[in-house]
């Protein structure tokens, strides 16, 4: 595709790696032609860079296999993931999901990003429902304060929560920040 044709949220494959375009600009130099002054993130380690791009210069679109899988349970050895379609099942260790492996629970859905039969990234829902399992007691009369406590949830996650949040209550958290949302 040409680069006047790239939008937010294309994977592109540029130097052998892929990346996503966060965002892009029109740029008008006074001589020469115009360029496309974008944001890149290289999918494989995650760092943003900076590149031109040429509007008249070709840039190679790459579509990713998004596959749906159950997050089924974890072992010493990887999480087991089944696949919504074909019930098959796969393995896959902590590094495929990084932070977002302390939000995992029994039958949450994921998609699964893969590119010539390897894996790219697991991409978890934005947002999960868990239960505080652990939190100091609830602060009379916090409730207008606007007062944080740190709760350990279900899944072992720590996240800061009101003061009003008790034992037993069920919250809903946002896998990309880690943070409170409200209660469920």
């Amino acid at each position: 595709m040409k680069a006047s044709e790239m939008e937010k949220g294309t994977t592109i494959l540029m130097d052998g790696k892929l990346y996503i375009i966060i965002d892009f600009e029109h740029v008008k130099c006074g001589k020469g032609g115009a360029i496309y002054q974008t944001k890149l993130k290289c999918i494989t380690d995650g760092l943003i860079q900076n590149a031109r791009i040429r509007s008249e210069e070709t840039i190679e679109d790459v579509t990713l296999d998004k596959r749906k899988y159950e997050y089924l349970y974890s072992q010493p050895n990887g999480h087991i993931l089944m696949d919504i379609e074909t019930f098959d099942q796969i393995t896959l260790d902590n590094d495929a999901f990084g932070d977002g492996k302390k939000y995992l629970k029994p039958n949450t859905e994921v998609v699964v990003n893969m590119y010539d039969g390897k894996l790219i990234s697991v991409v978890l829902p934005n947002t999960v429902d868990l239960t505080v399992v652990e939190t100091p007691p609830e602060i009379k009369g916090a409730t207008a304060s606007g007062q944080k406590k740190s709760a350990t949830l279900d899944t072992g996650a720590v996240i800061n929560v009101p003061a009003f949040i008790k034992v037993g209550d069920v919250v809903r958290v946002d896998t990309r920040t880690g943070q409170y949302v409200t209660r469920a």
